[in-house]
């Protein structure tokens, strides 16, 4: 590409992980050598692996209940059954946020009614509030890790009637105001893929305090009636109440999957404060670029920095496109919300033609010019100052050029 021979190149790979621990190695080993993967299969004596990272996820959280399932979007789903959503219901979620999540609410029946994003990157509650009515249930996606005034959202959707369902997929070992993420809401769902915070390839939690609507999770989790070997779960007598008017739609994790986690869980604490170094380093080296305008943080939020956002704004699309195109000749993957198909795994609200159309002039203004790349644990502040260096650089050079012929945007994983 014209101008590129010669620049700096940054070397490290944006979908490269950390490896298990050794620890979950060993107990993934000792799981395939006895072969009792399936949850419910267990040796007399022996508790399994998924009902032990059950009973330690709810520890972690501070909740009373948690569920450990096959994926982050069955969490939502089964959330959204437990808490009783009804055929054709309107559920209240954010614009700005994944395919799954709206996802979930169709599948599992519901319709999705999106939310404007503000430029901050959450939830605007005064729309919120001017769509509520008729609705029951708010699923809130805190996506990519941003995380709204949860005191004043909270004290809205109370007054309103509105239980709240957290989508923390991108927020577990977050807080607001000292409240671990996922403790406000009635109900709250956290994803084990790949490219979260901690990694089993797929998987899920559901926690909760609500004794009746976590008995009903477990039961459509397919439990069948060996709900008693869940150790972080209601009583047998909460059970008794739903087990006959429950369905099963299963979608269990299983003890493979939990031997692989229950050692990443234990690392959380350390690797939030080394996401946040990953963060800060990148975010310093951005500070005052023209062109380019940062997501401020507000200082009640503790947050998990495994990616990183930042705005175009007022770029056209051919700027845009020429400057992703630019960054990743150098080596830089970045991904684009604005972009007018979806590709890979992002998306935005218009292109889920599965929910109704809305008009969303707000958030479609955000979007435009939003920039998102991943910042896994295998990087490190060094190599966040030269990415840094690089989105700056380019920034300078298109931001600063004629305006581009129109060409297409590159397509990231």
């Amino acid at each position: 590409m014209d101008g590129i021979t010669g620049l700096e190149v940054f070397r490290g790979k944006f979908t490269q992980q950390e490896p298990i621990p050794e620890e979950g190695i060993a107990a993934a080993l000792a799981v395939l050598r006895h072969g009792r993967l399936h949850r419910y299969n267990e040796a007399e004596g022996e508790v399994a692996e998924t009902a032990l990272l059950e009973e330690e996820f709810a520890a972690l959280t501070g909740a009373r209940y948690a569920l450990a399932v096959a994926s982050g979007g069955y969490a939502l789903g089964c959330a959204l059954r437990a808490l009783g959503m009804e055929p054709g219901e309107r559920v209240l979620t954010n614009a700005f946020t994944l395919a799954p999540v709206p996802g979930a609410i169709a599948a599992a029946g519901g319709v999705p009614v999106f939310v404007e994003v503000t430029e901050d990157l959450v939830i605007d509650l005064d729309d919120l509030a001017a769509k509520a009515e008729g609705c029951r249930f708010l699923m809130l996606s805190h996506m990519r890790g941003h995380l709204v005034d949860m005191d004043r959202l909270m004290a809205l959707c109370d007054r309103l009637g509105i239980q709240v369902i957290e989508d923390c997929a991108h927020t577990m070992g977050a807080s607001w105001a000292g409240v671990p993420s996922g403790r406000h809401g009635v109900m709250a769902c956290y994803s084990m893929q790949t490219y979260k915070h901690i990694n089993s390839g797929e998987g899920g939690f559901l926690v909760s305090d609500d004794a009746d609507s976590m008995a009903r999770a477990v039961l459509l989790s397919g439990s069948y009636m060996l709900y008693g070997k869940h150790r972080a779960a209601p009583p047998a007598e909460v059970f008794e109440r739903v087990k006959m008017v429950t369905p099963n739609v299963s979608g269990r994790m299983d003890n493979l999957r939990a031997a692989i986690l229950r050692p990443q869980l234990k690392a959380l604490p350390e690797r939030v404060a080394r996401w946040e170094a990953l963060y800060r380093a990148l975010e310093a080296g951005l500070e005052a670029t023209p062109g380019i305008t940062l997501i401020q943080r507000p200082g009640a939020e503790v947050f998990v920095g495994s990616s990183f956002q930042f705005r175009l704004a007022d770029w056209s699309p051919a700027r845009i496109a020429l400057y992703l195109s630019r960054c990743l000749a150098r080596g830089v993957e970045l991904k684009w919300f604005g972009a007018e198909k979806p590709a890979a795994f992002t998306s935005r609200y218009d292109h889920w033609h599965y929910a109704p159309k809305q008009v969303l002039p707000q958030t479609d203004r955000i979007l435009a010019g939003l920039i998102d790349l991943r910042l896994p644990l295998t990087f490190t502040p060094e190599d966040c100052a030269q990415i840094a260096r690089i989105l700056r650089s380019e920034a300078l050079t298109v931001g600063q050029a004629p305006e581009p012929e129109a060409i297409a945007a590159p397509v990231i994983q």
